[in-house]
């Protein structure tokens, strides 16, 4: 009777307790383990999964391209991206929504694509790094990151640039302090924040300059 009142958690990881997920950790090791003796490759267990994975055909329009892709309800859009249209411009970093790398623009706001299901972005306009440049032409931040030697390692640098494009969007002309309180969930490892900063506030003054 208690079973039957006891609410259905085991779609929202949130909210399952921490032995419900030590449980089904180790369901999935066993299983691992068990596939040498079954005598089935890694691969082929693998393989065998992802056949008989749920699959959900999405559209979305990236960078101004629309496309219809198959995928798996457990991938990410960065997966999506990368794997599937080819678009590895967009970084994997800490792929848990901490670093910023894999930052994209979706319907005008800058989202962590790591941390976004694939199904969830149907119908959206994802922008990524690749679609700022125009007619071979840097984009106005582009330049002003290459002017201000923006990029160190360049690993986070698509990010950056992403989270600046749409900061820009919505306000042409920001002040540092504007500009650093935008981009504060996007690290950059080799610490060159002062260069990034002022990349974008240069861009800013451009535009502005130019209106």
């Amino acid at each position: 009777m208690g079973d039957k009142n006891k609410a259905d958690t085991s779609l929202n990881p949130k909210q399952r307790s921490r032995r419900e997920f030590l449980e089904s950790a180790g369901t999935t090791a066993a299983l691992a383990s068990a596939v040498p003796v079954l005598g089935i490759s890694t691969a082929q267990a693998q393989s065998d999964i992802e056949s008989t994975a749920a699959k959900t055909r999405i559209q979305l329009t990236v960078n101004g391209s629309r496309h219809s892709v198959d995928v798996e309800d457990r991938w990410t859009l960065v997966e999506v991206l990368r794997d599937q249209l080819d678009l590895t411009g967009t970084k994997i970093g800490c792929d848990r929504s901490e670093c910023g790398a894999c930052t994209v623009i979706m319907n005008g706001k800058p989202v962590y694509s790591c941390s976004q299901l694939a199904v969830w972005a149907d119908g959206t306009q994802v922008t990524t790094v690749e679609g700022l440049a125009s007619g071979g032409q840097l984009s106005p931040v582009q330049q002003a990151f290459v002017e201000n030697n923006g990029p160190q390692c360049g690993f986070c640098t698509p990010g950056q640039l992403m989270t600046a494009t749409a900061l820009l969007s919505n306000n042409a002309t920001p002040n540092a302090d504007e500009v650093k309180q935008a981009l504060v969930g996007n690290l950059c490892r080799c610490s060159n924040y002062n260069a990034i900063v002022e990349a974008v506030v240069m861009a800013g003054e451009r535009s502005g300059s130019a209106v």
